[in-house]
């Protein structure tokens, strides 16, 4: 077996021959981001390292001053003789896995993936190695995405139909990467789209950075409630609940999450529907991701790991459990904290 390229601190995942760290959770001198959610991007870094997409949203996210260097997909570049290149996950825009090699052995540190084409995240592309570290947060044989156009279907039938009602669609989904995922899909043509001011912020950072969004209108207190009528709003799950939304009234919530797969998340959450729209892998892509690497040795980090460890060593490979700080899809609240103020 080749040796290790990488090792567990109590700040995250270390590469000691280069002596930079990937998505650390406490402040370290030199660090490599695979994406811009707030469990794999962190203050307190000296120096950061992304792909290009991600670069903006660090420094919108983290401060303006933070020192960014930011590179392409595929773009090798050396740190100590070892060699390092960034490679699409498929999971927001900007979403990377870290290809690393060290003589002759390769390590891909694969963060957060999703293999379905969302038409604004990139294509996840399968990297060969001999180790691979994956997420599993629907690491279960029970969570199983239906195909993304019949979940879009869904949510254009639930906004026509409460157009009917003379009720305002609130749809709910992560700030960073759902919602955008949601406004590249849904039908335009249904009726007005606006961004509640998390969501709004995002897409101009996204759009600036080369990412083809449609437009939607931020949320202004200079628009009234007929304004709002049979529009579909856009806002991040923290708004459930919330006063906020009494400007839209009447209204329906629908809230987009893999978690909604689970019979009774939707009661738990207060909404009136539920969508499975996830930016993580499901039980079949992370077995088919798994595969594609080739790889000898799996490490699984956040989501069921233990029983997908447990039934990875069952089917044939070498797996093992690694235990991090990251925190997947949030099941009850934004895991971004966003504003609801805005």
């Amino acid at each position: 077996m080749p040796q290790q390229i990488f090792k567990m601190t109590d700040k995250g995942i270390y590469i000691p021959g280069a002596d930079i760290y990937i998505d650390p959770w406490k402040p370290v001198k030199r660090s490599i981001i695979t994406h811009a959610h707030s469990d794999h991007a962190h203050t307190g870094n000296e120096n950061y390292l992304s792909h290009h997409i991600t670069k903006p949203i660090l420094k919108y996210r983290l401060g303006e001053n933070i020192n960014c260097t930011s590179v392409e997909y595929g773009e090798a570049f050396f740190i100590n003789g070892i060699k390092f290149s960034l490679h699409p996950a498929g999971h927001i825009p900007g979403s990377a896995q870290i290809r690393i090699e060290e003589n002759g052995n390769v390590l891909v540190v694969s963060g957060d993936y999703k293999l379905e084409n969302d038409f604004v995240s990139g294509i996840f592309e399968p990297v060969k190695c001999n180790t691979f570290i994956s997420e599993s947060t629907f690491g279960l044989p029970v969570f199983k995405w239906k195909n993304q156009t019949e979940i879009l279907e869904e949510i254009n039938i639930w906004w026509k139909n409460n157009i009917d009602q003379n009720k305002t669609s609130v749809l709910c989904g992560y700030a960073l990467g759902k919602a955008q995922r949601l406004l590249k899909n849904i039908d335009t043509g249904i009726g007005k789209i606006f961004a509640h001011g998390a969501v709004f912020n995002m897409n101009e950072i996204l759009r600036n950075a080369g990412v083809e969004i449609p437009s939607a209108e931020k949320i202004s207190s200079e628009l009234n409630k007929e304004d709002y009528k049979n529009a579909l709003i856009l806002a991040p799950p923290s708004v459930i609940g919330n006063r906020w939304l009494n400007k839209f009234n009447p209204y329906s919530i629908g809230y987009c999450s893999g978690w909604m797969q689970i019979r009774g998340n939707k009661r738990r959450q207060a909404v009136d529907r539920g969508f499975v729209v996830s930016d993580h892998a499901d039980w079949d892509q992370l077995n088919k991701a798994i595969k594609l690497t080739g790889a000898e040795t799996i490490y699984i980090t956040h989501g069921f790991t233990s029983s997908y460890v447990k039934w990875l060593n069952e089917n044939g490979f070498d797996a093992h459990e690694l235990e991090t700080e990251f925190a997947g899809e949030a099941i009850t609240d934004d895991e971004e904290k966003e504003n609801i103020s805005v």
